[in-house]
This record gives C-alpha cells, structure tokens and sequence, in this order.
C-alpha cells in the first residue's frame, strides 16, 4: 500500500512540474523526456530492411511492399521480422553510451519510451519478451545487465512475460570483429531451457550485423517458437562495420 502511494505521488508530480529534454535540456511540462524538435530530430531508421533492420535508401514514393536487403534475399534469417526504429547515430548513440557504460538509468528510461513512442506504428510483436543474456565478466565490470534492465521495463509495458535464456558458453566481444567473425563467434551460443509460446521478441539494445540477436533467435525456434520480432532500439548501418 504504501508503495502504490508512493508511486502515485510520483506520478502526479511528475505530471504537475516541468521537466527537462534529456537532449537539449529543454524545459518540457507534459511529461515527456524529449522535446518535438529534439524528437523530430532523431535518426529515424526509416527506411529499413524487414528482415534485419539495415538502413537501406529511401524511396521517392511510399511503398506498402516489406522491403528486404540483398543480404536477407539470399540468405534470410532466423527472424520473421526486425523491428529497430533508430540508427546508432549522433544523439542516439551518445543516449546509448551514457546508459551502457555509466549506468545512467534516465537514459535507459528515455530508451524504453522511445522505443514504446514507434512500436505503436508497428504489428503485434509476440507474446513474451527474450532479452540477451549477458556476458558475466562484463556484466560484472558494469554492475548490471544492461539488456536484462531493457528488456524487462520494455516487457512490463507491454504487459508480456519475460523468458530468460542462457548463453552456452562465454562468447569474446564482438567489438572489432567483421561480419563472418560475428556470426561464428555468437554460433549456437544461446539456449532457451522452456518451451516458448507462437510468437516472440528477442531485444537487445544495439543491433550491429544481427549475428547475435539471429543466434539467439534461432535458440528461440528451436524452443517451439514459430515467429520471432528481433527488436533493438539502434541500427549500426553496416558500412561502418
């Protein structure tokens, strides 16, 4: 009882006094943690592959036709779909930085509601949520597991279960690595110990290549599921990888 109180207190200060873009520093008094022009700002990942998310150009005139990459053409993924509505750029990838590597919990929370602000234009994704596993050294090094923190505020939201899976084995950072090197690195790296529902979201917060949100949804197939949404909040176009 007194935890719901609390909370509603919160929530209606939260509502009564201003707060403050968490981009330009704005002040904003509905509540939202960006400001329209901040917003409207962003690097939307508009134009994107459907399969795995990849930046592609834009067209001269809107198309109600699921776009794939040449990659995903000839070689499709494990996923049914990619849902990852910015590109790992400017502004977002400083919001991403700020949450991975110092821990700051406004910005995972300015994460959690952009990504909720776009999934609204999106289908029905799936029926529980299946974040990452993290690596134990690293998550040990940050004090948490940042996509576990993602992946269960974005759940809650959404009001869908979590799944948690298991990695296999300890994996070396992909930071560095080329695409092939990715998806060996990450090979059957994941386990699912549970029989999964129909339709999954598998999230992680940085979608670079694929390889380990593809590994992890192969995981998830193999433990029943027949449709898997993989989800991250940023794309990293693959030119720069």
């Amino acid at each position: 009882m007194a935890r719901r109180l609390v909370d509603w207190i919160n929530a209606q200060l939260k509502r009564a006094l201003p707060g403050y873009c968490a981009f330009c520093h704005t002040a904003v008094a509905d509540g939202s943690p960006w400001c329209a022009e901040c917003f409207a700002d962003m690097p939307w990942n508009r134009s994107a592959c459907a399969l795995c998310a990849e930046p592609l150009p834009m067209l001269s005139s809107p198309s109600s036709v699921l776009r794939r990459c040449g990659r995903c053409l000839k070689h499709p993924p494990a996923q049914q779909a990619a849902w990852v509505p910015l590109r790992y750029e400017s502004r977002v990838a400083r919001l991403i930085q700020r949450y991975k590597f110092s821990a700051d919990a406004r910005a995972g929370e300015v994460l959690v509601q952009l990504m909720l602000a776009t999934l609204s234009r999106s289908p029905d994704v799936g029926e529980a949520v299946i974040g990452v596993p993290g690596q134990h050294e690293r998550t040990r090094e940050r004090g948490f597991d940042h996509t576990a923190w993602l992946a269960k505020r974005l759940a809650a939201r959404l009001k869908m279960p979590v799944i948690e899976a298991e990695r296999r084995r300890e994996t070396p950072s992909q930071r560095g690595l080329d695409r092939l090197s990715r998806q060996r690195n990450v090979k059957r790296a994941f386990t699912v110990a549970q029989p999964l529902p129909p339709a999954v979201v598998v999230v992680d917060d940085v979608m670079t290549t694929g390889a380990t949100l593809e590994s992890l949804a192969i995981a998830c197939r193999e433990a029943g599921a027949r449709r898997v949404t993989v989800l991250a909040f940023a794309r990293t176009p693959s030119a720069r990888i």
